[in-house]
């Protein structure tokens, strides 16, 4: 059976721009007003299923109370640890690392940032986390708050684009886009 997945990426945050990665910095007033314009009119949805970081988990957590709606926080849908580039801008790389910062961008899936989290060790954990929210949620509609990497991810594999395009799907902060997964794990893009 399928399952209906509405994306929706965390608003800005307090650290800015940046490979966020694991770190747990918190929303700032125009990312809480991004978040709530963007859900405005959105839904329904069965239940909320969220990256238990801050960024995340705390809008969640409000829009499960507005809505009466079922929270779960998945720690498989957390973005994509960066390691020692964590919290680091790609501009401030350019002046430290520009030659691994060149490598990652052209093929994230051959380049791991040092001490970060080897890309497929990260689809797969993300994969893995979509298709156990299938098997308990068949049939239902679910709000997935989460990371620009985690969307990218998933959204490149709906379009049928190869490992290379992954870097090339934008997701803005608070942008919603909805998937759907059935029992043969064919992933597409609705709209």
């Amino acid at each position: 059976m399928t399952v209906y997945l509405e994306l929706l990426r965390h608003g800005e945050t307090e650290q800015g721009a940046g490979l966020r990665g694991s770190l747990d910095d918190a929303l700032t007033a125009a990312g809480w007003s991004q978040l709530r314009a963007a859900v405005l009119d959105a839904g329904p949805w069965d239940r909320l299923i969220s990256s238990p970081l801050q960024r995340c988990a705390r809008f969640a957590e409000e829009l499960a109370a507005q809505r009466d709606l079922p929270l779960h926080l998945e720690a498989d849908l957390q973005e994509l640890h960066f390691g020692e580039w964590e919290g680091r801008s790609s501009a401030s790389l350019m002046q430290t690392d520009a030659e691994a910062l060149g490598r990652f961008w052209s093929d994230p899936y051959a380049f791991t940032p040092p001490a970060g989290e080897p890309l497929l060790q990260f689809e797969a954990r993300v994969w893995a986390a979509v298709r156990r929210l299938r098997e308990q949620y068949a049939g239902q509609r679910l709000l997935l708050i989460t990371h620009g990497g985690v969307m990218r991810l998933l959204l490149a594999r709906a379009r049928g684009l190869p490992r290379s395009g992954l870097l090339q799907v934008n997701v803005a902060h608070a942008q919603r886009f909805q998937l759907a997964l059935d029992a043969e794990d064919q992933l597409w893009e609705r709209y």
